[in-house]
């Protein structure tokens, strides 16, 4: 069975003529001239009137939800979620002053890192900010390069990291 594309004209029997706006991988979309818009299985029972030459573009709906992370992620100020490396999980943070006189600072090693990861955060939120914003080519650069440089200063950070993928990443050389 071929399937028609969008602007296929056909005729069902209880709906009567429509036009089809979309195609799934288990439906069509009609606008019917009196019923308006119904949802019909592929294999519904109706008459083709013209079918229409289009290529049907099935798309899935992990292609459009991975589409809309994406660009949430790249256009808002919502963070993913970043998770610590699993053996960090419970740890503490002990700062210990080099003066034997002085205490020692324990904090649990979640908050520190989640910490690092806001800071993170906002650098990509600043550098956003940056390259929407009216400066000039060569100013928009010039502030991109601080942002790097920070990014690379984080990156002694990347321990607490569970995916590689979400590491700071600083100014790469090419040697």
């Amino acid at each position: 069975m071929k399937l028609l594309g969008i602007g296929s004209r056909i005729n069902h029997l209880e709906y009567g003529k429509g036009v089809v706006t979309n195609v799934t991988s288990k439906h069509y979309w009609v606008t019917f001239i009196d019923s308006g818009l119904e949802t019909i299985g592929l294999e519904s029972d109706f008459e083709v009137i013209e079918a229409a030459e289009d290529e049907v573009d099935t798309v899935s709906f992990y292609e459009v939800e991975k589409s809309l992370k994406s660009i949430l992620k790249k256009w808002s100020d919502a963070s993913e979620v970043i998770t610590i490396a699993d053996k960090w999980k419970g740890g503490k943070l002990i700062m210990q002053p080099g003066d034997p006189n002085l205490k020692s600072t324990e904090l649990p090693i979640d908050k520190f890192f989640h910490k690092i990861t806001m800071v993170r955060d906002r650098l990509r939120v600043m550098e956003q900010k940056i390259n929407s914003s009216n400066l000039e080519a060569q100013e928009k650069i010039d502030l991109q390069q601080y942002i790097t440089r920070s990014y690379g200063s984080l990156t002694s950070f990347n321990v607490l990291f569970k995916l590689k993928s979400q590491q700071f990443i600083g100014q790469r050389t090419n040697k």
